[in-house]
């Protein structure tokens, strides 16, 4: 009740944030014209590689943070771009998701050059990418804008600066991903999977509230809407279904609910305490009341690993990725894994989302697989 009782006014604002949304302009902007459609695999699945916390600088120049002493002299950030290249070769994602803090913008001579060696890995595999921003991305000469820019303009990304449509939107890479049905399937021109990915803020702007940044009103509106219309969608001919497609938000730092958490259910740990925004905006409740979000994935916290299931929503972060940010030394860097899996229907064909399904691998030698966990299911959850 405590948290509930700390809202700031997120409904009254919600609804004066809806006006404002409502006259947007209706261009198109120019990173969405090129926008690749994403699908499922012809094996019914779909695997999201998750990336938190590189905070890349500037390459071989930049020391590694909290590693073993025997490691100190050889570490670089090039480490965290070969362990990239490592878990791309390893998983062969169909989507790799950049949760914030890509640089360590205080630290780097170039911010657009550390970007650039940052997702060269994902941009020179070829596989589509998106990215939203943490809290020290724009930590240099280049604005919070800036980087977001610079970041719409590489190769295989599908970031977005803003949804099309909408102009007075907090922040800056606030879009949505739909993931169709295999091709050929009677859900090919279908959404099966929609991603949220939301700019979560850096810090507070307001004089009198401390800490991190939050989840604005302007953006919850635009997720209300955006989930609205997906799910009309996906409930309407051809292949009408009863319930929404499941829905994955990403974002960079936790929301207050992440504390709600009980440690007898969750999987993974939690070593640093919960790094969230003072100030609870209510978009966990909007999530709840959409009712298609399945799980949420956030960064920020590099030492925090866990998976864990609060109100019918997984909350999980991603853990520590890179090797310039601050880690645990003996404790691996490591990354995420979310796989998709499509029904079999009685026709040998592929249908709706069966399950989501999700792992770890930390940066050893063999990059080991840990914590194997099944996030969702439609027979847990009731069916499509």
């Amino acid at each position: 009740m405590e948290e509930m009782k700390k809202t700031i006014g997120a409904r009254g604002l919600l609804a004066a944030a809806a006006v404002v949304l409502c006259m947007g302009s209706l261009a198109v902007s120019t990173e969405e014209t090129k926008q690749k459609q994403l699908r499922f695999r012809e094996n019914g699945e779909f695997k999201i590689l998750q990336v938190a916390d590189m905070h890349y600088a500037d390459g071989k120049t930049t020391r590694c943070r909290d590693v073993l002493p025997s490691e100190m002299a050889s570490c670089s950030d090039l480490n965290t771009t070969a362990f990239l290249r490592r878990m791309i070769l390893a998983e062969k994602p169909d989507l790799i998701v950049f949760t914030g803090d890509n640089i360590y913008a205080s630290d780097a001579t170039d911010a657009a050059r550390s970007l650039d060696a940052a997702f060269s890995p994902a941009i020179s595999s070829s596989i589509p990418w998106a990215a939203v921003l943490g809290n020290h991305d724009q930590e240099s000469a280049l604005s919070r804008e800036g980087v977001m820019r610079h970041i719409v303009s590489l190769n295989h990304t599908l970031s977005r600066v803003n949804p099309t449509g909408v102009d007075d939107i907090d922040g800056f890479g606030n879009y949505n991903l739909e993931v169709h049905g295999v091709e050929g399937s009677g859900f090919e021109n279908k959404s099966v999977l929609n991603l949220y990915l939301l700019d979560s803020g850096d810090y507070s702007t307001v004089p009198s509230i401390h800490g991190y940044g939050w989840i604005k009103p302007s953006q919850q509106v635009w997720f209300q809407r955006t989930s609205m219309k997906l799910q009309r969608a996906y409930m309407s001919q051809p292949e009408a279904q009863e319930a929404p497609a499941p829905g994955l938000a990403y974002f960079h730092i936790p929301l207050p609910e992440f504390a709600s958490v009980d440690s007898s259910n969750y999987t993974g740990v939690n070593q640093d305490g919960i790094s969230s925004p003072s100030v609870n905006s209510g978009f966990f409740t909007t999530m709840v009341e959409a009712g298609d979000v399945k799980a949420v994935f956030t960064g920020h916290d590099h030492l925090n690993d866990f998976c864990g299931e609060y109100t019918g929503i997984q909350l999980c972060y991603g853990g520590g990725f890179g090797y310039h940010a601050y880690g645990k030394a003996g404790w691996a860097r490591r990354a995420r894994v979310v796989q998709a899996t499509l029904q079999k229907t009685d026709e040998a064909s592929w249908g709706p989302l069966m399950s989501i399904k999700t792992w770890k691998r930390l940066d050893y030698q063999n990059l080991t697989a840990i914590d194997v966990q099944v996030l969702w299911s439609n027979s847990t959850a009731g069916g499509t």
